[in-house]
């Protein structure tokens, strides 16, 4: 099912629905850039496990109308008005990626209504005290990061093009990515369910602007509006100990703060492995022992 949600300030959001429609609810963030019909475990896995996942495209991309200016804690808001929407009290909050830190925000934030909360190869704050916030990671991420906090301009100038070549061809993404992605980041993308599902989001994703990635790469670098060490719910950390989109120091350096963290490196793992733990998470938020 995919709808719009109004917000009280007047906003769109689209949001779609898929899995068990009366199982437990599941937020799932997407990525940046990303969208709503970004990668998901099937269907069938979510019947079988009782899962009700909602995803929504953040503001500015795909469907929803923008939010100049929003920061990371600016999630939880419109998480709070797609729950109110769909009648959910309660539900449990994964995010991949760009999407992991407003995952976090809805466990700071939310406390009352997020049962646990899931972090996968997500982002530290920009200015965590004590993380060398650049090493390990791909130069294609350090010049886009280093660029949005330090000339945003600059940074929004950069985006535009880019988002309208991949609008028109959403592999264009996948091919600038290539030189920084590992063998095992190749090995992931290049599958055929799983290339088609990525385009398919990057296409949605930049389809009626830029300025979701935009205003997501400024959110991320910029302050986030809440502190990680406020989490009280359970939260799991999965990370890829091979990834270098975001490094793996920044899983740690969120470990050492949340209390209630369970931490997860696996090795070999890398940045795109996220979409391949996801089933497992979600098994996690709905109260399972990860394996």
């Amino acid at each position: 099912m995919s709808d719009h949600v109004r917000t009280p300030d007047g906003r769109r959001l689209r949001v779609e629905v898929s899995g068990d429609p009366g199982g437990h609810p599941v937020f799932l963030l997407h990525g940046t850039p990303g969208s709503r019909v970004g990668p998901r475990p099937r269907s069938m896995f979510l019947y079988q496990r009782g899962a009700r996942l909602i995803s929504y495209d953040r503001p500015g991309y795909g469907g929803s109308d923008r939010r100049p200016g929003r920061r990371v804690a600016d999630v939880v808001g419109d998480v709070r008005d797609v729950a109110d929407a769909l009648g959910l009290d309660r539900f449990a909050v994964v995010g991949r990626s760009g999407g992991a830190p407003h995952a976090l925000a809805c466990a700071a934030l939310l406390p009352d209504r997020v049962t646990r909360a899931a972090a996968l190869v997500g982002l530290a704050p920009r200015d965590a005290e004590g993380l060398d916030w650049f090493a390990g990671m791909a130069p294609s991420n350090v010049k886009e990061f280093r660029t949005a906090s330090t000339d945003p301009e600059r940074f929004a100038a950069r985006l535009i093009p880019r988002s309208a070549a991949i609008r028109s061809n959403p592999a264009t993404l996948l091919d600038e990515l290539r030189s920084d992605l590992t063998d095992d980041d190749l090995s992931i993308v290049s599958d055929t369910a799983m290339r088609s599902m990525l385009l398919r989001n990057f296409r949605e994703a930049v389809r009626t602007s830029p300025y979701g990635w935009i205003d997501d790469g400024l959110a991320l670098t910029g302050p986030w509006g809440f502190d990680p060490a406020d989490i009280r719910v359970p939260v799991l950390l999965w990370h890829g100990g091979r990834d270098v989109f975001s490094p793996p120091a920044h899983a740690s350096w969120l470990a050492a703060r949340i209390p209630r963290a369970r931490t997860v490196v696996e090795p070999t793992a890398v940045h795109f492995a996220a979409v391949r733990a996801l089933p497992r998470v979600i098994g996690w938020l709905l109260g399972d022992r990860f394996s």
